[in-house]
C-alpha cells in the first residue's frame, strides 16, 4: 500500500511537471486528471477501437470548445430541421426569416452545417453570426456554401460529441419539421432538461404556416405519453409550438428578460437574475412552488463563495432555495414567473 501511494504521488508530480513544461494554462487540476486517466487506458482499455473512440471524442470536444470560447458571452440558438427541405418550400423560407430575426435580436445561430433547414438558418443569420457542426457521413456531409470556409465550422466524426456541442453551447433550441435526426435531437433535449442533465432553455417547434407536423406530434405526446402517465403534466412546459417566427423570437428573448442562469451550489439551487426580487415576490414564490422546495426556502442572497471563486456572474442579483431535483418542469414554470417581474 505504501509503495502504491508513493508511485501515485510520483505520477502526480510528473504530470504537474509536464503541465509546467507546457507553460501551464487554464484548469491545470482538471487537465492533470485527464492525463492520469489517459495513462490508465494503457491497462484498462485493451481494444484499439475503444481507445480510438476516447481519443477522437476528446480531440473533437477540445477543438469545439476552443472554437466557441471567443463567443461565450453571446447567446446562441441551435436550429434543427431536415437536410432535405428545398429552398422553395415554406419551411426553408421560415428558417431564413427566423435566422434573420434572431440574429437581429443579438443571438448567434448554430446548425448542423448541411443543406436544407441548416443552410436556411445560416443564410438568415449570415456567416458572421453562424456556427456549423458538420457530421462526417457518406452522404449529406459537405458543409453548405454559407458556412463552408467559415472558421466557426467544426467537423465531427461522432454524433454524440456533435449533439453535446449543440446543447452545451445553446441558449435556445428551435426545431423545424424534419426526419429521424430532428426528432432524435428534440427528444434528447427534452430528456436532458426533464432529468436536469442540461440547462433549462426555450425549445420552440416551428411549423409551416397552417401546418400540422408539430400539432400531430404534440397530440401523440398528450394522448399516449401523458394520458398513460409516462410523463408528468409539468413536462409539457418544456416546449412551445407556433407557425409564426415572430412569436418564436419573442418567446426566446422573453425567456431571458429577467432570468439569466442557474447552478447548484451544495444543497442550493442558485438562480441569477437581471432584477432583484421584492419581499412580496419571494413570499409568492415560496407559496406557489412549495411542492418543489426541500430545505431552504426561496431567498435573496449575494454571490456564493463558490461563484465568486469562479467569477460566475458575481455581480448579478440572485435567489436560492433547496430544490428537490425532480420536478424540472415546475422549475421551468418558476422561470416563467421570474420573467414577469
Amino acid at each position: 500500500m505504501e509503495r502504491k501511494t508513493a508511485l501515485d504521488a510520483d505520477l502526480k508530480r510528473r504530470i504537474r511537471d509536464l503541465i509546467d513544461s507546457k507553460g501551464g494554462g487554464a484548469n491545470p487540476d482538471l487537465v492533470a486528471d485527464i492525463i492520469e486517466n489517459a495513462l490508465k487506458m494503457l491497462t484498462d482499455v485493451a481494444d484499439r477501437g475503444d481507445a480510438r473512440v476516447i481519443q477522437t471524442a476528446v480531440r473533437e470536444l477540445r477543438y469545439a470548445f476552443r472554437a466557441f470560447a471567443p463567443y461565450s458571452q453571446t447567446r446562441k440558438v441551435t436550429i434543427f430541421g431536415s437536410a432535405r427541405t428545398q429552398a422553395d418550400q415554406p419551411e426553408y423560407r421560415q428558417a431564413v426569416d427566423f435566422g434573420q430575426k434572431i440574429a437581429a435580436a443579438g443571438f448567434m445561430v448554430i446548425t448542423g452545417a448541411g443543406p436544407g433547414i441548416m443552410q436556411a438558418g445560416h443564410e438568415g443569420a449570415g456567416p458572421e453570426k453562424s456556427f456549423g457542426a458538420n457530421i462526417q457521413l457518406p452522404w449529406e456531409q459537405a458543409p453548405n456554401p454559407v458556412i463552408q470556409k467559415n472558421p466557426k465550422l467544426i467537423h465531427f466524426k461522432y454524433f454524440f460529441t456533435r449533439k453535446l456541442t449543440f446543447v452545451r453551447h445553446a441558449d435556445a433550441l428551435v426545431l423545424f419539421p424534419g426526419g429521424l435526426g430532428t426528432l432524435d435531437e428534440g427528444y434528447e433535449a427534452l430528456t436532458l432538461m426533464q432529468t436536469g442533465k442540461s440547462r433549462i432553455m426555450p425549445l420552440i417547434l416551428i411549423d409551416r404556416p397552417g401546418g400540422t407536423y408539430w400539432k400531430t406530434w404534440d397530440k401523440y405526446i398528450r394522448e399516449h405519453l401523458l394520458r398513460d402517465a409516462l410523463i408528468s403534466p409539468e413536462d409539457l412546459y418544456f416546449y412551445q409550438s407556433t407557425d409564426n417566427t415572430d412569436q418564436a423570437v419573442k418567446w426566446i428573448t422573453r425567456f431571458y428578460r429577467n432570468y439569466h442562469s442557474f447552478r447548484f451550489v451544495k444543497d442550493l439551487l442558485v438562480i441569477r437574475l437581471q432584477h432583484p426580487p421584492t419581499a412580496s415576490a419571494l413570499a409568492a414564490l415560496n407559496e406557489d412552488f412549495e411542492d418543489i422546495i426541500e430545505g431552504a426556502p426561496v431567498q435573496a442572497l449575494p454571490a456564493t463563495p463558490e461563484e465568486q471563486a469562479d467569477q460566475d456572474c458575481p455581480n448579478l442579483p440572485r435567489i436560492a432555495f433547496g430544490f428537490n431535483r425532480r420536478n424540472y418542469g415546475r422549475l421551468r414554470q418558476m422561470i416563467d414567473v421570474l420573467n414577469t417581474w
